[in-house]
């Protein structure tokens, strides 16, 4: 049996999802998700993977959250103040197929 971040790194290897989408489908909360995917991006290095993120952005005024460390959803846009934020996907990609690097 896997633990719930072999799961999720088992997920992301095979599509891309966004944290809402993991949640549902290993039944564990939202929040949870961030704190392991958190881990998962520091502990594939040394695999040569590298977890690629689609960010957030704001669906009021297209403002995309490009330079945001923390992987969690944030509250509101700093541009507009609004709270209608698209959620951003994850996916783990090795780093010799798309040639960036780590």
């Amino acid at each position: 049996m896997q633990t719930i971040r072999q799961q999720i790194m088992s997920l992301l290897k095979n599509y891309e999802m966004n944290a809402r989408e993991i949640s549902k489908a290993l039944g564990i909360r939202e929040k949870t998700v961030y704190e392991h995917l958190e881990h998962i991006r520091y502990s594939i290095k040394p695999q040569k993977k590298k977890l690629m993120i689609h960010p957030f952005h704001c669906l009021v005024c297209d403002y995309i959250f490009k330079d945001r460390k923390r992987l969690s959803r944030p509250g509101r846009c700093p541009q507009c103040k609004q709270g209608h934020i698209e959620a951003a996907t994850f996916k783990i990609v090795n780093i010799g197929d798309i040639g960036v690097k780590a």
